[in-house]
């Protein structure tokens, strides 16, 4: 039986990612393939570290894209800062919290939990109790935007306790960033981590981070070498920076890293403030939408994160029927729910250029008509 090329739907895609990908980004896709050491894909390179650093809201200079998924970025910070034996508090709310925590186990760190609960933001307080009861932490660890439950913790304020007691922070932004702000320099932020495919519209498959220079410094005086070698950073950002001939490291994902430049781009022209009032505008208009069908999200009102809603599934509904017929009858993508939530929710992603009115319009429509409203 001869294949044939995989022509896929055209859906449109409000889980918790990927995203709707913005027209202009996939066609960068196509564009011709360079060299990943020619001087003009390097040049290329240089203006997606700008941008990235304009996402950020940084001036780091160990800001890049890594070759692979948000996870690889998440582990990317903790394999480079954080060495056996020392201590990191970890804050779990939610599936990514808990991924943090086994990236500190795997390295044979010691690991301090403050658990808050899920569909509420990291609780302030607790981590307070927990940073003075363990003042020889050297880390402290959060996800801003929990993806599996929708809520949105205070960066803020959390990197400010971290600041006080001379911790390193690594934080988790794969969905926050592009979404609502998301302030490096200003909250000292350490470490951090993205994806390509949330709220930058982009094609899945790579990371965004960037490392202070007191990250940095604590990198460069571990007393044991990174345990990956693909994730050291040490040996990708002589790809990344410098002047004059770049060190080969691997080769990059040419044209992938075209559209994340293009998604970049896109996300610069409009403006980082225009991109959080239009998350937050949709998500108002989703909310109100939902609410008149009689479904409610469950995350409190201020600890919403507006790029990813948590709807509580109603008693009696079939959560994997529903979710079905979304996708087969509308080509309408929505998520189930994660760990403790799973059958309980439906996720429904408002994410870059998924985060338009008429996205809203279909879900709604569409939701009324599956459950007889």
């Amino acid at each position: 039986m001869p294949y044939q090329s995989f022509i896929p739907p055209r859906r449109t895609l409000m889980g918790p990612g990927p995203s709707d990908v913005y027209p202009n980004v996939l066609s960068a896709l196509s564009r011709p393939t360079l060299g990943h050491l020619d001087p003009l894909f390097i040049q290329m390179m240089d203006e997606l570290k700008a941008l990235l650093q304009y996402a950020f809201q940084t001036s780091n200079p160990m800001t890049l894209a890594i070759s692979a998924p948000g996870s690889a970025g998440m582990e990317a910070c903790f394999v480079n800062l954080v060495e056996p034996g020392e201590k990191v508090i970890v804050c779990r709310n939610g599936v990514f919290g808990g991924r943090m925590l086994e990236n500190v186990k795997r390295l044979g760190a010691e690991a301090v939990v403050v658990d808050s609960p899920w569909g509420r933001a990291v609780e302030v307080d607790k981590v307070a109790q927990a940073i003075k009861a363990h003042p020889d932490a050297k880390f402290l660890a959060f996800v801003h935007a929990e993806t599996s439950t929708g809520a949105l913790s205070d960066a803020k304020a959390l990197c400010a306790l971290a600041q006080a007691a001379g911790m390193l922070t690594i934080v988790d932004a794969v969905t926050s960033l592009g979404g609502v702000p998301v302030k490096v320099d200003e909250w000292g932020i350490d470490a951090i981590y993205s994806g390509s495919q949330k709220c930058l519209s982009c094609v899945p498959g790579l990371s965004p981070v960037s490392f202070s220079q007191k990250a940095v410094d604590k990198i460069k005086s571990r007393q044991t070498p990174v345990q990956s070698w693909f994730l050291d950073q040490s040996l990708v950002m002589g790809y990344w920076e410098g002047s004059g001939k770049r060190s080969y490291h691997h080769t990059a994902p040419v044209n992938a890293l075209y559209a994340l430049h293009e998604a970049l781009v896109q996300l610069h022209n409009e403006g980082l403030e225009q991109s959080w009032l239009r998350h937050s505008q949709m998500h108002e208009l989703l909310a109100g939408g939902l609410a008149k069908l009689g479904l409610e999200l469950i995350v409190p009102e201020g600890e919403r994160l507006p790029q990813l809603n948590t709807v509580r599934i109603p008693d009696g509904v079939d959560d994997g029927a529903v979710r079905a017929r979304l996708l087969n009858d509308y080509n309408l993508e929505i998520g189930a729910g994660l760990g403790d939530l799973a059958g309980k929710a439906w996720r429904i992603g408002l994410m870059g250029y998924g985060a338009r009115r008429e996205n809203v319009t279909l879900c709604l429509a569409a939701l009324a008509e599956v459950l007889g409203h």
